[in-house]
């Protein structure tokens, strides 16, 4: 593998090498950018995913704290979505049904018929066009998709684009952007699953958790939001102060058994704008990651369904609760939910969202 220097500000760099290529004969390619003494970042162009992220612990040593598939067969298959950008709706839509300015669209659906991070050809599949970007004291890569009218079922055609930028103090931040020819909805969001012990390390049950939410929404049996917006104290999902995730899960509550025995829930954050929505931190390493967001919602995933079949990176398997997607995102089905944030996009509209993730070590 070749690999180039594309972009140098300060300690900073891009570079750029081919990873492999797809059964077709389109080539997949990784950039590697950031410090190389503090944070570093991996992307790769398909479905704009974040590959690896490298953070030293309170003693200085780096380590990739993202899962990922140890292989493209696995990108294409059990780890689609490990890292991925996910669109053109992440999470899901009840039925595949998407009501549109008086007219139903059925969109493409999954087992056990809902549509989920926008179908089984979502963004997570596919190869985007990526740049090096250098900006004040960041550096990184911009990806652009178009997607056609009728893509997986979804009215309009998109122009989407996805901006990841890591700066020398650890702060990666990703930003999206997106416009329509015709009225449609647009919720992008990245998948990455955490683990500040390192990828490949263990569970993330002994990680500590905060979330700044007053409300969540429980689910039925499909995950399928029940509808109003519950408060989560007196519930595992009170994370309003920070508290071991193994604590959490441990309790029976009938939520947790509906999911797999975990976390796969939107809480519903507090304040509007950009602002605090959660921190993860590691007591052990040291390590801490702080998620700010201009979305309304947080959907916590904690590797529930994790089975040891599929070998990361690190050539270890992934058990349960193996890592934790902090995913910020509108809420689950909101176009079948009036009460719910609007993920509505209409022509001459731009669809922007802001997420960012700044590591450090105490």
């Amino acid at each position: 593998m070749s690999r180039d220097a594309l972009v140098s500000t300060g300690e900073l760099t891009v570079t750029q090498e081919t990873l492999g290529g797809l059964p077709d004969g389109r080539r997949i390619t990784r950039w590697t950018f950031g410090s190389r003494t503090r944070v570093m970042a991996e992307v790769v162009n398909l479905g704009a995913r974040l590959q690896a992220l490298y953070t030293p612990d309170r003693a200085g040593r780096r380590v990739n704290v993202v899962l990922a598939g140890g292989s493209v067969e696995d990108l294409l298959g059990e780890a689609a979505y490990f890292g991925a950008t996910v669109g053109r709706y992440g999470n899901r839509i009840a039925g595949g049904v998407l009501p549109l300015d008086g007219r139903t669209h059925r969109l493409a659906t999954q087992a056990p018929g809902h549509t989920l991070h926008g179908g089984p050809d979502g963004f997570a599949t596919r190869l985007w066009d990526g740049v090096p970007v250098r900006a004040d004291r960041q550096v990184g890569v911009r990806f652009r998709l178009r997607s056609p009218d009728g893509d997986q079922g979804f009215p309009g055609a998109i122009t989407a684009e996805v901006t990841y930028l890591l700066d020398p103090d650890g702060e990666l931040s990703i930003a999206y952007r997106a416009a329509t020819d015709a009225p449609t909805v647009v919720n992008l969001t990245n998948h990455a699953y955490f683990n500040l012990a390192g990828e490949g390390s263990g569970t993330v049950l002994d990680h500590d958790l905060r979330v700044e939410a007053a409300g969540y929404l429980p689910v039925d049996e499909e995950l399928i939001p029940l509808g109003p917006v519950e408060p989560v104290c007196g519930t595992p999902f009170d994370l309003r102060e920070a508290r071991r995730i193994g604590a959490h899960l441990a309790e029976d509550h009938p939520q947790l058994r509906l999911a797999g025995r975990g976390f796969d829930h939107n809480w519903v954050l507090d304040g509007d704008g950009f602002r605090r929505a959660a921190v993860l931190s590691h007591p052990a390493s040291g390590r801490r990651v702080e998620c700010l967001t201009t979305e309304p919602g947080l959907q916590v995933y904690t590797g529930n369904h994790f089975d040891g079949s599929l070998r990361g990176r690190s050539g270890r398997r992934y058990d349960q609760y193996a890592g934790i997607a902090l995913e910020t995102q509108h809420f689950p089905d909101s176009p079948n939910r009036l009460g719910y944030p609007s993920a509505l996009l209409r022509p001459g509209e731009q669809y922007r969202s802001r997420t960012v993730y700044r590591f450090s070590a105490e």
